[in-house]
């Protein structure tokens, strides 16, 4: 077991463990310790008390004093400069045409740093604005870019619900918010109505979370088919916090709807259900008399009568008149030359008159 102190250094900042160094501090006293940034003064948010050595990282910082009036009078001066810093560094962001918003301004306690918060769309290089304001202020600078949750929780403001923004009163670290939250708790999911001045989803909507999923235990999902005195209707509401539910059933006159708690109704069918037909057809299903399915004889079915065994007659085809020619080919005979046959007449012979021979002389 180690003693610890709890020292926080902004109103809604983490705290952080302290050795008390055998110093028994109340809550609300300023004490000046030292940091990884530097010697730095912070409030005590929780008193001395042991914890487990697990839990907590050693050797544990210690606490060097409490605070003095003249180290008050010096965060009086510090919280001066910051203001001149600001208006300094606004003009030099402007003159090097830079993309980014800036925030706040913090001095550290012996003047060894000085840190500015920006916030910026995207990543910013802002290396001639830090040799820029290293020359003005001749110390040490570091700029560091955070997001809008942080920007509302350092400027503060006042919410929907009328009270201060709980990051910049009471919060000491950010949870995570989902729209799944929303839809549990049944609120409008209207992203004016669930956002914060940040733009995003409200811190509060954690705080009843644990509760609601406890309660969502017991109650029936919507669109759920069930059984009441009444009759059976199907659920068309649903109220977490009253553990109560609006059923919609059918009436002689039309659509009636009733409300009933959790335990005054049985749950026929899970959600979603179609509609209440088919919620009746299923329960005049299962009211209905249970008969004995007929056995069915199974036959084998008739063996056919073979054919008698037949000799198929096979036409022959008609050779073509190319095919027959080689056929005579094959078989060593001539084709008859074009022209001959049976019914061909034989060629005439033409005579030839010859000239009468001349005498001889001499005869």
């Amino acid at each position: 077991m180690e003693e610890i102190i709890g020292v926080r250094f902004n109103s809604a900042g983490k705290a952080y463990y302290f050795d008390p160094c055998g110093l028994r501090l109340s809550i609300g006293t300023m004490v000046v310790v030292e940091t990884v940034r530097g010697i730095e003064v912070g409030t005590v948010s929780i008193p001395n008390r042991e914890v487990e050595s697990d839990d907590i990282k050693v050797p544990l910082k210690k606490i060097i004093r409490v605070a003095t009036e003249s180290d008050k009078k010096q965060l009086e001066e510090n919280a001066q400069k910051e203001k001149e810093a600001f208006a300094i560094a606004s003009e030099q962001i402007k003159k090097h045409g830079l993309e980014m918003k800036l925030i706040d301004v913090e001095y550290t306690f012996d003047h060894s740093k000085i840190l500015f918060y920006f916030t910026a769309d995207g990543r910013v290089d802002f290396r001639d604005l830090v040799k820029s304001l290293a020359s003005i202020f001749k110390t040490r600078i570091e700029l560091r870019q955070i997001g809008v949750r942080d920007e509302a929780r350092q400027l503060g403001s006042i919410g929907i619900c009328g009270r201060c923004l709980c990051c910049s009163t009471f919060l000491d670290d950010f949870r995570p918010v989902s729209i799944k939250m929303a839809k549990e708790q049944g609120l409008s999911l209207n992203p004016t109505k669930i956002s914060g001045v940040c733009g995003r989803l409200m811190c509060c909507l954690q705080y009843e979370q644990a509760a609601y999923e406890d309660a969502l235990k017991t109650m029936p999902q919507k669109g759920s088919a069930v059984e009441t005195i009444d009759g059976t209707g199907v659920i068309v509401e649903t109220n977490t916090l009253k553990q109560q539910v609006k059923v919609k059933m059918d009436d002689v006159e039309g659509h009636k709807t009733e409300v009933y708690k959790v335990g005054e109704f049985n749950i026929i069918g899970e959600a979603p259900t179609v509609s209440l037909d088919e919620v009746r057809l299923k329960k005049e299903q299962e009211s209905a008399p249970v008969f004995p399915e007929p056995k069915i004889i199974e036959e084998e079915p008739p063996v056919p009568e073979e054919p008698e065994n037949r000799p198929m007659r096979i036409k022959k085809k008609s050779p073509s008149k190319r095919r027959r020619g080689q056929q005579k080919r094959r078989s060593g005979d001539k084709p008859e030359p074009a022209g001959s046959g049976p019914d061909t007449k034989p060629p005439v012979k033409k005579r030839i008159k010859r000239a009468p021979k001349k005498p001889q002389s001499g005869e």
